[in-house]
This record gives C-alpha cells, sequence and structure tokens, in this order.
C-alpha cells in the first residue's frame, strides 16, 4: 500500500512539469482587458479597440478595453504591474512609457522589469508643418534658413515631456537649429498658434494635422521616421536631409503583460497579437488611423523599448527638462 501510494506521488509530481507546459492552453479562461492610459477616441485608443476585436474572435473571450488616462500613463501602468500575472490583464504601452522613465523621479512600477513585453501595434508619423502662406517650401530650406539665423525660428509643440515636444528637441538639437521652442496644451491650441502666425513650425503627430492638410491649410514638410508615408509618398523624411542619415523618431504602440506572467504564456499572447496585426484586415482597418501595423517578438519590444528610454532620457537631460 505505502509502495502504491508513493509511486502514485512520484508519477503526479513527474507530470507537473509537463501540467505546466501545457497551461498556456488553457488560456484564457475569462475576458481580458486592454488597460489603455488615454481618453477614448484617440490614436492608441481606436488601435487597442481594432486590436482588442481580433483577438476576441480569435481567442473566443471577451477583450474589453479600460481606459484609464492621466499622469503620464502611470495610473495604467500602476494598475497592470500590480495585476495578477495570468495575461488577463495587459498594458497598452507607448513612447510615452520610455519618456516617463527619464522625465518622472520616480514611479510606481519599472518600465523595464515590471512588465512583460508581447508585441508592438503600430507606429505613427510625427510630422513637420508649416502654415500654407510660409516662405518655406521644404524642408531643406526650412533648416536652412534655421541655421542661418540662429534664434529666428519659433516652433511649436503640445506639453512638455511630450513625445512631440521631445521630438523637436531631437529635430533642433541633431539639425543643429538655434530656435524657440513653445509648447501649447493641446493640438488645437498649436494649430491655431501655427495659423494665427505665433510660431512659424509645428511637430505634431501626423494623424490629426491631415484634415489641416488636406484643407490646404497647412504644409506638410516632412516625417520624422525611417521611410516616407505609404499614402504619400512625396513627403520626405528627416534622415534624407545631409547629416541626419540616423534620425528616426514615430510614435508607437504595444501590448504588455505584469512582469511575472510566465514566458510561455507571453509567447501565446505574441503569437495571438502577431496573427492579428499582420492580417491584412488589420493593415488596412490601422492604416485608416494612420498607423503603420507592426508587429515583434516579445525581445524585439524589449529591446524597441530600452532604446527610446535611452534616446529620451538623453535628450531630457541635455534640454534641461526638469523631472517631474
Amino acid at each position: 500500500m505505502l509502495h502504491r501510494r508513493h509511486v502514485l506521488q512520484s508519477l503526479a509530481l513527474t507530470a507537473l512539469p509537463h501540467a505546466w507546459a501545457q497551461a498556456p492552453s488553457a488560456f484564457p479562461s475569462k475576458p481580458l482587458r486592454i488597460v489603455v492610459p488615454f481618453g477614448a477616441g484617440g490614436v492608441a485608443d481606436l488601435t487597442a479597440r481594432a486590436v482588442a476585436q481580433k483577438l476576441s474572435e480569435n481567442l473566443g473571450q471577451a477583450v474589453v478595453i479600460d481606459n484609464r488616462p492621466g499622469a503620464g500613463g502611470i495610473v495604467a501602468g500602476e494598475l497592470v504591474a500590480k495585476a495578477a500575472p495570468d495575461g488577463h490583464t495587459l498594458l497598452l504601452m507607448s513612447n510615452g512609457t520610455a519618456v516617463s522613465a527619464g522625465l518622472f523621479k520616480s514611479l510606481p512600477f519599472n518600465p523595464r522589469t515590471d512588465f512583460a513585453p508581447i508585441s508592438l501595434l503600430g507606429l505613427f508619423d510625427i510630422a513637420i508643418v508649416v502654415p500654407e502662406s510660409s516662405p518655406y517650401k521644404t524642408l531643406a530650406e526650412l533648416v536652412s534658413y534655421g541655421r542661418a539665423h540662429p534664434g529666428k525660428l519659433n516652433m511649436g509643440t503640445i506639453n512638455i515631456g511630450s513625445t512631440q515636444h521631445l521630438a523637436a528637441e531631437l529635430f533642433r538639437s541633431q539639425a543643429n537649429l538655434i530656435s524657440q521652442l513653445i509648447p501649447y496644451n493641446g493640438t488645437p491650441a498649436v494649430i491655431n498658434a501655427l495659423r494665427g502666425g505665433q510660431v512659424d513650425v509645428v511637430v505634431e503627430i501626423l494623424g490629426p494635422l491631415k484634415p489641416q492638410i488636406n484643407a490646404k491649410a497647412v504644409r506638410l514638410l516632412g516625417v520624422m521616421g525611417a521611410s516616407r508615408p505609404q499614402d504619400l509618398p512625396h513627403v520626405p523624411v528627416v534622415r534624407e536631409l545631409p547629416g541626419l542619415s540616423g534620425f528616426d523618431v514615430s510614435s508607437w504602440n504595444a501590448l504588455a503583460a505584469p512582469g511575472k506572467t510566465p514566458q510561455a504564456l507571453v509567447e501565446r499572447l505574441s503569437a495571438e497579437v502577431n496573427k492579428v496585426v499582420t492580417a491584412p484586415d488589420m493593415v488596412q482597418r490601422l492604416a485608416s488611423f494612420n498607423v503603420q501595423a507592426k508587429a515583434s517578438t516579445p525581445a524585439q519590444l524589449a529591446q524597441w523599448l530600452d532604446s527610446d528610454i535611452k534616446r529620451w532620457t538623453e535628450v531630457i537631460q541635455k534640454a534641461g527638462i526638469p523631472q517631474q
């Protein structure tokens, strides 16, 4: 009897690793939640909802969006960092996650270790625009004038510490432009300042500017990413300018899980997200939000995040932006 019990116990213990290895196949066991650190209706929210809908269809469980805007994404990040690491609570991560590492004196989470990267979702362009009446017809002309007339150009962006603001800081630094950088409280305010002549040039996310560009109220001189926009192939990128071949700045969204989520679950989620993001219909749907669909492995996203944290921390320090 004792020998039989010992054998059964040994068999049970031997089976445990196999059971754990098979655990992800039972996933998900309940609805998933994607915590979004932005309000409803913006690019990040639309992207999350599009991906959530297809994930739900593929996984056979509801995938709900939980909008938690404010505090530079800290509220949403803390909620996910402290959630059960079972794959059912995810964070819509963004370049804001990387910026926060250098912008805040302390955070209730570590952006590198308290999240398990899953996959990129997409990139969206940051644009450089001038009024339609501007004398600068090209990006090269703008840069040439700025270099020849130090302090004469006024550049507008949204809030200090935003991706747009830091992208403008990086642009004027690497392009050797001595110009004024003026922050405004939101996109409508900065566009009004541009059209009203208070600033000469604005750095802003391309998507919200499309109506102004199409109406010929503002002129798109270029974008800051690695390649020209697919729907605007005539628009140059900053890196095409002499001496700026290494310049590459895009806004991005991704998905991450709590840091202690088992690797097998992370890999399963990554595979599911990659399947959704690379599907032709999703590529087309995200393009309608001016988002370039882009998936990744967990390791690639981790490397992407590390690189962005390093870059934006250096920009913040060089620009003398005080930590919050």
